[in-house]
């Protein structure tokens, strides 16, 4: 393991006021939103889905990142360059998806376990040769009557523990992602405890794997109410307490916190982290940047719609909620720049 290596990459990952890209849809979930907006559901339209993505013009201005999928990272552009070289040559530093899913976890009901671990070493290896320099996998957790458990919490931060030490084994930089789920009633308050709760354990387990803390960056939920709870916190109360529940669970020697957007608008995910970084400027040991998926490819898609006449457009929007996101790094994000 090269600490150096791991440790720069780490930083770059989380470098100015850029993020990073969640273009890691699998199969179906991509083909899943191409229903809902129209879109044949084949391999050559989620090629060419990336491919407008990737060359959407002055992308690499305002990403570090970008993480692919397995089919993805084997494919090429139009102009037959692979993503992963295409990403590279504009900035961006190419990632991969390397978890199989989160399954239902036997014996606990209601909760879930993600799999993936089985010949991870030789998948990192092929990686590396593709062109990835930072890996990501994905738990989930459930808040409701009685979960998350502590068994749920132990085992999947286990399992991303050990994920993080392969990937570093292989000099691939590894994305830790905790994802407490916004799905449900629960209060904000609700999510900050169970949120600390997962993020304590899955550090615990990290340094229990000699995990080299100075090359991972962390993916976690933003402290959120459930989608369905009467009350929806202001982006103030939401930053006071995604922030203050990061300084007691994330080690200084992280480089960088990249966030989820996990089901929320583009606009209101912007929004929120503009207030933590306006509010808490100077006060943070790491980078707090994101990662978005939907919050920034979603306005993209929909104009797309599968055309190639609609790229130009759909590539403007699509920079447009990057940009966004830059602004919010500095914490200078405004609903007014969405009518620009």
């Amino acid at each position: 393991m090269d600490a150096h290596a791991l440790n720069k990459t780490a930083k770059a990952l989380v470098a100015g006021d850029k993020g990073l890209l969640a273009m890691d849809e699998s199969t179906p979930t991509a083909n899943k939103r191409f229903v809902a907006t129209g879109i044949a559901q084949t391999e050559e339209m989620r090629r060419a889905y990336r491919d407008m993505i990737v060359n959407a013009p002055g992308l690499g201005d305002f990403l570090n990142g970008a993480i692919l999928v397995d089919e993805t990272i084997r494919q090429t552009t139009r102009a037959g360059i692979p993503f992963a070289k295409a990403l590279e040559k504009v900035g961006i530093i190419p990632g991969i998806k390397v978890d199989a899913g989160a399954k239902a976890m036997a014996a606990h009901p209601g909760e879930k376990i993600t799999e993936g671990l089985d010949g991870l070493r030789d998948r990192l290896a092929e990686y590396v040769k593709l062109g990835a320099r930072f890996a990501k996998w994905r738990a989930v957790i459930t808040i409701g009557e009685g979960i998350p458990s502590h068994g749920c919490l132990e085992a999947n931060a286990l399992i991303l523990a050990q994920y993080a030490a392969l990937c570093q084994e292989a000099g691939i930089v590894p994305i830790v992602e905790p994802e407490v789920l916004m799905d449900g009633d629960h209060t904000m308050e609700r999510c900050a405890e169970v949120t600390e709760r997962t993020q304590h354990i899955l550090f615990d387990q990290l340094v229990r794997q000699r995990v080299l803390l100075e090359g991972v960056i962390l993916k976690p939920n933003m402290v959120v109410p459930g989608l369905k709870c009467p009350r929806q916190n202001t982006n103030e109360e939401i930053a006071d307490a995604t922030i203050n529940c990061l300084l007691r669970t994330v080690p200084a020697a992280v480089p960088g916190v990249a966030f989820l957007s996990g089901g929320q608008t583009g606009e209101l995910a912007s929004a929120r982290l503009s207030a933590m970084n306006a509010r808490f400027k100077g006060r943070m040991p790491w980078g707090l940047a994101f990662s978005f998926a939907r919050a920034i490819q979603e306005p993209a898609m929909q104009i797309w719609h599968g055309e190639d006449a609609n790229v130009q457009a759909a590539q403007k929007a699509l920079v447009h909620r990057a940009r966004c996101n830059v602004a919010a790094r500095r914490g200078e994000y405004t609903p007014e720049m969405e009518k620009q």
